[in-house]
């Protein structure tokens, strides 16, 4: 199931969601356009590798640091491991995150998306403490917006592609809670695997921490499961 558009238009242009979208793609472009050594270090640099944030280890003197380790939690958020990852998120960051910057307004939600995107990423970390891979993608703080979007707007409709279906209208509260039930089934099936792969409880942390923390950002008047504002296709 593949979402491409909500039915939830703003009343504000979502400056933050865009500068958030630009910055993650020019960091990508960036970061490709380095040697693969250099590419690397810089993985090991700005990613959140979970050893290094919690002490079990440091880099070699060859390589020091530009930023402290915590600070990667921040980090990591704007980095990528390939085109896939980078288009996934920021499809999901379009199509969800304009909506809760208009509900906060662009101030709250940049903190809310960083809060997230740090939660979510010691939500990872603290599953294998000393892990050496690095942590990297914008899915966490996303994930965020995912709960928030899923206890806002959960009747909205968003217009989604199913592979043998075609294009259909599904409920945003059917569409998130099949992602996080999906999330939940993935991180359950990782536990005790070695290697790298996809961070599923980063995922899971961002979404419970999106909706731990929605009644705190949101403007007053806006009410939880609202039916979103309908409008032509």
């Amino acid at each position: 199931m593949i979402p491409l558009h909500d039915d939830n238009p703003t009343e504000r242009f979502p400056f933050v969601t865009v500068i958030m979208m630009i910055l993650c793609v020019a960091i990508y472009l960036y970061q490709g356009a380095l040697p693969e050594p250099s590419e690397e270090t810089f993985v090991f640099h700005y990613g959140a590798v979970p050893a290094l944030v919690f002490g079990h280890a440091s880099l070699p003197d060859e390589i020091p640091p530009p930023v402290p380790a915590s600070m990667t939690l921040l980090t990591s958020m704007f980095l990528h491991a390939g085109w896939m990852h980078l288009l996934g998120n920021m499809l999901y960051l379009w199509i969800f995150g304009n909506n809760i910057e208009d509900v906060m307004g662009h101030g709250r939600f940049v903190l809310f998306y960083t809060l997230c995107g740090v939660l979510a990423a010691l939500s990872h970390a603290v599953t294998d403490p000393s892990s050496p891979i690095p942590m990297v993608g914008a899915s966490g703080a996303i994930s965020g917006v995912l709960g928030a979007y899923l206890l806002l707007f959960p009747r909205a409709h968003v217009l989604v592609f199913l592979p043998m279906f075609g294009l259909t209208r599904v409920a945003a509260g059917i569409v998130l809670g099949m992602w996080f039930v999906t999330q939940l089934f993935s991180g359950g099936m990782s536990v005790g695997t070695a290697g790298g792969g996809v961070a599923f409880f980063a995922h899971i942390g961002g979404f419970v921490a999106g909706m731990a923390l929605i009644g705190l950002f949101k403007r007053p008047e806006v009410p939880f499961f609202a039916p979103g504002r309908p409008r032509r296709w």
